[in-house]
């Protein structure tokens, strides 16, 4: 595939990603009653809960991005001189 090409569809993909959020409320069945009940006697736990559920959510995505990292650093290919013969190699 040309860069060029590459590139527009790159910026297409994170573009549609870009537009396409949605606030997510990210609760299970029992804790979603929960604050239910307590949302309508006027208590503003919901929130905290929801943000809580998130981070927990995004932590194992991070730890791996970190990794990634610090191996993509540790054993990227470094400049290397090779100190090869100007002469043809024969094979035969």
């Amino acid at each position: 595939m040309k860069t060029g090409l590459k590139m527009a569809l790159f910026i297409l993909v994170f573009g549609m990603m870009l537009f396409s959020i949605k606030p997510v409320n990210a609760q299970c069945a029992q804790c979603a009653a929960t604050v239910a009940t307590n949302a309508k006697s006027g208590d503003t736990t919901a929130n905290g809960l929801n943000k809580g559920i998130l981070y927990l959510l995004a932590a194992p995505y991070l730890a791996v991005a970190l990794v990634g990292f610090v191996w993509y650093k540790k054993y990227r290919r470094k400049n290397i001189s090779l100190n090869m013969r100007d002469e043809k190699l024969h094979l035969n």
